[in-house]
């Protein structure tokens, strides 16, 4: 039974975005909500909680599709019901007899909500998380305090389900240095004020919403620092903030102000591009897979081999949304944004949608992030390992080097199913040629004869890495390509003796 269940998750993982994993946690989390205070435990009624949910619902929608048509933005579905879900479950639901001046309060908290995410930006890109904007402005300006009655000990075993999220997205740097900062920070402050740790313990895992914080909050993408120290240096700051202790004068920290001074860090230390591309042209460049090829405004600011994030409307997106994250194709040098799109049987609504544009076609990127760059040490050995359409960052990390002129000790190691389903190799070629950069290119094909005399046929694996690049033990590996391939070269490079920090691996959130 387990087994099948753990097989039904990671279906579900490595199927759904991010966003529409995280949707689907705040909907459960609601509905866990609406059991719970049936049964009295909460503090306030099914209907309460309903009419709160809707009310919000209605009025982030509103002003989404409002502020939209104002500032001539996209309108993100699964936003408004992220952001109207936060909302229902950190602020209690008010009974009845209270609704002259809560449902009030309510409507300004979404209002407030949504139209942050256009007033408040900088480059099209907002500056802060939403929720927590709204319900810092409405404590501060009407008196009107959020509860995050989502950190209550009954909901704390659904609340924990959101461990999910940080598997999807791997990012386990980010949630534990903000739990660890917070939990420490909370117990210093209140040994200091001779409360003992053990009896502080149940408060701070049972009675906050810790959890919730380290599994939705924290990780909001667009809000996120974009390399890993700068990640954990983020969890760092809002965790100790995080305190209720925290303050300075007579303001006391709270989970949204503590969030809000994280967005300001992040903002500081990230780029502030989100950037409107026109499409200039889809070129085919191997078997099913196309570069698509963009106009910027302006020049785009980032490191070869990292990702974006790509935003495209269109009408009845399926489970995995109107945004998804690409690598960068194209070197920092080019005028033209370029991404590589593989094609499947059965593509997404997305691919559908980006497969279906024409010239002069909008989309927007935005959050340009990643750590799967090249070090800063030129004379550092590389070698790389591809699979099929995970090539991408490799293209635009060696044109980087061509368009340099700048010679690195570099192999790649790139697999396919057959000789048509390669890609770019006019860019690994001419790098071969001027910066002496070898490629073995392998491919899997049935029939030898039909391989060319520069391919090498079967697979990828330890023997023939030791062929191949001799002095492997001397040479950083990068990884990219399906998640399953990754993994199983990981271990294979760490049974051939590789220690872990010689090997590094794409990942970026919305993968599957």
């Amino acid at each position: 039974m387990w087994d099948d269940l753990s097989a039904a998750i990671e279906q579900f993982l490595n199927t759904t975005t991010m966003y529409r994993v995280v949707l689907y946690y705040l909907a459960f989390l609601l509905i866990a909500g609406f059991g719970l205070s049936m049964f009295g435990v909460l503090a306030f009624t099914p209907v309460a909680l309903v009419v709160s949910t809707i009310l919000l619902l209605f009025t982030c929608w509103t002003i989404n599709t409002i502020t939209a048509y104002i500032f001539g933005g996209p309108q993100n579905v699964e936003s408004v019901f992220i952001t109207a879900f936060i909302l229902a479950l950190i602020i209690t639901p008010p009974e009845a007899s209270h609704y002259a001046t809560a449902l009030p309060m309510l409507f300004w908290a979404g209002t407030i909500a949504m139209a942050s995410k256009f007033i408040f930006s900088i480059g099209k890109k907002h500056l802060f998380n939403p929720a927590a904007f709204a319900v810092a402005t409405t404590a501060i300006v009407l008196n009107f305090t959020a509860s995050w009655w989502v950190g209550n000990p009954w909901m704390l075993p659904f609340v924990l389900v959101g461990v999910l999220i940080l598997r999807k997205i791997h990012r386990w740097d980010l949630g534990t240095a903000f739990f660890t900062a917070a939990f420490l920070t909370i117990v210093a402050s209140g040994v200091l004020q001779n409360a003992s740790p053990l009896d502080m313990l149940p408060r701070i895992l049972l009675e906050t919403p810790i959890f919730f914080f380290t599994f939705v909050m924290i990780t909001e993408p667009l809000t996120t620092p974009p390399t890993r120290p700068l990640r954990i240096a983020y969890g760092v700051l809002v965790g100790v903030l995080f305190a209720p202790a925290m303050h300075i004068g007579s303001l006391y920290s709270t989970p949204e102000l503590a969030l809000l001074a994280g967005n300001l860090f992040s903002y500081a230390v990230s780029p502030k591009q989100k950037l409107i591309l026109k499409l200039k042209e889809r070129i085919p460049i191997a078997g099913s897979v196309y570069d698509f090829v963009f106009e910027s405004p302006q020049p785009l600011r980032f490191a070869p081999g990292q990702y974006m994030e790509w935003t495209l409307g269109h009408y009845h997106p399926d489970n995995r949304g109107i945004r998804r994250y690409f690598t960068i194709a194209s070197s920092p040098a080019d005028r033209e944004v370029r991404l590589g799109v593989k094609f499947y049987q059965s593509p997404s609504s997305f691919k559908k949608a980006l497969g279906a544009l024409y010239p002069g076609d909008e989309i927007i990127a935005s959050h340009v992030a990643g750590d799967f760059t090249l070090p800063k040490d030129a004379g550092q050995k590389l070698a790389f390992i591809a699979g099929g359409i995970g090539v991408t960052p490799f293209r635009s990390m060696i044109k980087h080097l061509i368009d340099r002129n700048e010679r690195r000790n570099i192999v790649l190691l790139y697999s396919n199913r057959s000789p048509a389903d390669i890609a770019y190799k006019d860019i690994f070629d001419q790098a071969q040629e001027k910066l002496g950069i070898e490629t073995v290119y392998v491919v899997n094909a049935i029939d030898p004869k039909s391989v060319p005399a520069w391919c090498k046929t079967g697979m990828i694996n330890a023997q023939m890495i030791a062929e191949e690049v001799p002095d492997y033990r001397e040479r950083t590996f990068y990884i990219s390509g399906p998640q399953v391939m990754v993994d199983a070269f990981r271990s294979t490079l760490r049974a051939m003796g590789l220690k872990k920090r010689q090997i590094k691996t794409d990942f970026f959130p919305g993968l599957a």
